[in-house]
């Protein structure tokens, strides 16, 4: 019975690992085009936070009626972004962040007016941060990231030595980057300095699952191809299911956590859950293509 269901697995991934290509490679077509598409529009790859382009953040807390704050904000202010931050046990606002390019002296006053009492270190938090600074900051952070995914190639390809695998597992690492930036830029996320360290996160979290697949397949010794494979895949989705578990409860559940953190949190899972399709889907199905092509077995 055992042997007949491992013939009966292998059979099925010999006949459909190439058709399991497209649907990764599809998603990572979309997610290219749209982000094309988005800074055709809005001139950059992302929607930055005041951290990124300058500006005041206002918190504030307690019990306001902020549909009548942003109405009233907005038609002074047409920058104006506001967001709410809810428990999600509850769903009771916890509260309320606003943004805009204005500085504290002009938007303070502002958003004081409407709510009728001045604003403390009791029921509020203001956050400013000059434009230049924060221009240079996310130049910088975009070095940074470009910089880390250039090294981590270098280290690939002096791992392997090969071309074929070495590209397959940089491709699942850059779609890991590529398809959760387009799913943030379509939600309208506005991304933070934290976001960014996020996705700098995201090259190490993405790139060990397809190494230790990869090692597996071409090195390892013992069992046929399609069980180190399996056996990689055992391993390695543990590993992702692990990390998932680990920040998916600090962004659902803790609530009170700032706001930076819970992005950190989201863009790792996005990223994550990335990582599940575009190893076992698109790296694997590329070694396994190219181990049969090289007949290693």
């Amino acid at each position: 019975m055992e042997e007949t269901f491992e013939t009966n697995r292998k059979d099925w991934y010999d006949r459909w690992h190439k058709k399991m290509l497209l649907i990764p490679v599809a998603v990572m077509i979309i997610s290219l085009v749209y982000i094309f598409y988005f800074y055709s529009v809005h001139g950059d790859i992302m929607h930055r936070d005041s951290s990124l382009t300058g500006g005041t953040t206002i918190t504030l807390k307690g019990d306001i009626d902020m549909v009548k704050i942003e109405t009233e904000l907005k038609k002074e202010y047409t920058d104006l972004v506001t967001r709410k931050l809810t428990d999600i046990r509850t769903g009771e606002p916890v509260s309320f962040i606003i943004e805009s390019s204005a500085k504290p002296e002009e938007l303070k006053p502002s958003i004081e007016k409407i709510l009728d009492y001045k604003l403390t270190e009791e029921n509020s938090n203001i956050e400013f941060t000059g434009p230049s600074l924060s221009q240079s900051f996310y130049k910088q952070l975009i070095i940074a990231l470009f910089i880390s995914f250039i090294l981590m190639s270098c280290v690939v390809f002096i791992l392997f030595r090969t071309f074929t695998p070495s590209i397959a597992v940089i491709f699942a690492a850059f779609s890991d980057i590529v398809m959760p930036l387009a799913l943030i830029d379509y939600l309208g996320i506005r991304i933070s300095a934290a976001g960014i360290a996020a996705f700098l996160m995201l090259i190490g979290y993405s790139v060990d699952t397809d190494i230790l697949l990869t090692t597996r397949a071409l090195r390892k010794r013992g069992g046929k191809l399609n069980q180190r494979i399996y056996g990689a895949f055992k391993t390695g989705i543990f590993m992702t299911t692990t990390a998932l578990i680990a920040v998916l409860p600090a962004f659902f559940v803790v609530s009170s956590l700032p706001d930076s953190f819970r992005q950190i949190f989201f863009i790792l899972s996005l990223g994550l859950v990335a990582d599940i399709f575009n190893t076992w889907l698109t790296n694997a199905s590329i070694i396994k293509w190219y181990c049969d092509h090289k007949k290693i077995e």
